[in-house]
C-alpha cells in the first residue's frame, strides 16, 4: 500500500545567530515578512501540499512558536468585531486545517539530529521537512511541498529540493552530483556537505524542502560526526542515495535564503511589492 505524505517535520530548535540581537528572545522562525512570521509561511505551504500534521523541533527560549499557533483568548476578545478581527483569518484557517505537535531539542548537534529528535512526532511515516528560513513562493501555481509530494506520490522514495547557485557559494550547502531523469529530475549518486567550490561534484545546491523515508531515522542513528562536529542530514541521505533511493529535484519558484540579512530584506520587498 502506498504511504501519502501527512506530517511536516519543522527543525526550529537553532539559535540564529546571524540575526543577533533581535533572535536573543525572539525565535527567528518568528521573524516576520511583512505581517507573517517566517514558520506561518512554511506551515501554510505544507497545508497546501494537503499535509496536516505539523511536527515542531523547538528548543529553550522558543514559546513563542507554540502561542503564536495557539488561541489568544484575551486578544480575540479584545479584537472581537473590529476590522482587526480579519487580520487574525489566514492564521484561524490554518488551525483548521492542521495539528500541531511539539519536542525540544536539547543539545543544538546538527540538520541530522535535529530531524531525529523529531523522530517522536513522526513515526514510521513518510514526511516532508521544511527549513522555515528558506522561504519558497511559486505565485499563484503549486508550492515547492505540493510539487514534491506528487513526485513521491510517483516514486516512493526521499526527494530533496535544489537549486543552481554560484560556484564560489558551494560551501554554505549539501550538493550533489547524479544522472538526469528528466530535465528537473536527478537520481542522486553523490552527496557533499558545504564543499569547497573546486571539491564540488556540481553547482546544485540542496535548499530546506526534503522528504524523507522513515528510514532514514535508523541511518541517522549510525551516522557519525561530520563537518562541522555535527550529525549531517546530507551524510544519513548519502547511505540512502548509494542504493538509489534519493532523488533531487530542481523545483519551480523563487526562494529566498532568509538566514541572511540580505535574503531577508529580498524576501521583504519582494512580498511587500505583490501587495500592491
Amino acid at each position: 500500500m502506498t504511504k501519502k505524505v501527512k506530517k511536516c517535520l519543522f527543525p526550529a530548535a537553532g539559535y540564529g545567530t546571524r540575526f543577533l540581537p533581535a533572535t536573543k528572545a525572539i525565535p527567528k522562525e518568528m521573524l516576520p515578512i511583512l505581517t507573517k512570521p517566517l514558520l506561518e509561511y512554511g506551515v501554510s505551504e505544507a497545508v497546501e501540499a494537503d499535509i496536516n500534521l505539523m511536527a515542531i523541533v523547538t528548543g529553550r527560549g522558543k514559546r513563542a512558536i507554540e502561542d503564536h499557533f495557539d488561541t489568544s483568548y484575551e486578544l480575540e476578545h479584545q479584537i472581537q468585531g473590529t476590522s482587526k478581527e480579519e487580520l487574525l483569518g489566514d492564521l484561524r484557517e490554518l488551525r483548521s486545517k492542521c495539528t500541531f505537535s511539539y519536542t525540544r531539542q536539547i543539545e543544538m548537534k546538527g540538520l541530522g539530529h535535529a530531524i531525529l529528535t523529531g523522530e517522536v512526532l513522526i513515526g514510521n511515516a513518510p514526511f516532508a521537512v521544511v527549513l522555515a528560513d528558506d522561504l519558497c513562493d511559486n505565485g499563484d501555481d503549486e508550492g515547492v511541498l505540493s510539487q514534491m509530494v506528487k513526485l513521491y506520490d510517483e516514486h516512493q522514495c526521499s526527494i530533496v529540493a535544489v537549486e543552481e547557485v554560484p560556484k564560489e557559494e558551494t560551501q554554505k550547502y549539501g550538493v550533489i552530483a547524479g544522472e538526469f531523469i528528466k530535465d528537473d529530475l536527478i537520481r542522486v549518486n553523490d552527496m557533499v556537505e558545504k564543499p569547497s567550490p573546486d571539491e564540488a561534484p556540481s553547482n546544485l545546491a540542496i535548499i530546506g524542502r526534503y522528504i524523507l523515508t522513515p528510514d532514514i531515522f535508523d541511518i541517522i542513528r549510525e551516522t557519525k560526526p561530520g563537518r562541522g562536529g555535527e550529525i549531517q542530514i546530507t551524510d544519513a541521505l548519502l547511505e540512502q542515495a548509494k542504493q538509489g533511493r534519493v532523488l533531487a529535484y530542481k523545483f519551480k519558484g523563487k526562494r529566498f535564503d532568509c538566514g541572511s540579512v540580505d535574503g531577508f530584506v529580498e524576501a521583504t520587498n519582494y512580498f511587500y511589492e505583490k501587495t500592491k
